[in-house]
């Protein structure tokens, strides 16, 4: 008669494969973000000009520089007439934003699109394949812990899943050397 896992042996499985497989998808994930980033880049003036959003946002980047500029000379006409003459209280508020689409919301758009297209093409570079291959081998290591009937046979199916990583499940300690006092 086979032995069931108890709840603490299960944790502990889960715990372990969470060790073994996390720092590869981590590192993983952090050279993805590197080429995400570069995609992104690139996938925002291609996509812009494609689209010809690059026209419609260098004529509101116009717009805006102008309206800044107005809004500045605004500024100082009225705060020096309110100086000069000392009846004569500043009560206009120069800062009221008003909900209404900005450059930079635009901006943020192509920005959102194009990074969703870089993620897309990621997936099909070695590193993309790569982390979806350690997410798969993690979940099935994670499927193998909750299926598994008794903990040796539990441990040769995850050695099986540790050896497609390049590891081992249950890993040999070396000894500490010697060390000699004088």
């Amino acid at each position: 008669m086979s032995k069931s896992m108890t709840k603490y042996q299960l944790d502990h499985f889960r715990d372990k494969v969470k060790r073994q497989f996390n720092p590869l998808i981590e590192d993983q994930e952090l050279l993805i973000k590197q080429f995400k980033t570069e995609a992104t880049d690139k996938a925002v003036v291609k996509l812009s000009k494609k689209m010809g959003a690059d026209k419609v946002m260098a004529k509101f980047r116009l717009a805006e520089k102008l309206l800044r500029e107005a809004q500045d000379t605004a500024r100082t006409f009225f705060k020096k007439k309110a100086e000069k003459e000392e009846d004569k209280n500043l009560n206009y508020s120069f800062r009221h934003r008003e909900e209404r689409i900005t450059l930079s919301d635009c901006e943020e758009q192509l920005r959102d699109w194009a990074s969703n297209l870089a993620e897309k093409e990621i997936e099909r570079r070695p590193e993309g394949a790569r982390l979806r291959q350690l997410k798969d081998l993690k979940e099935k290591a994670l499927d193998t812990v909750m299926e598994a009937g008794t903990p040796d046979s539990l441990a040769i199916s995850l050695d099986q899943v540790s050896k497609k990583i390049g590891l081992s499940w249950n890993q040999d300690l070396t000894a500490l050397p010697n060390i000699k006092s004088e």
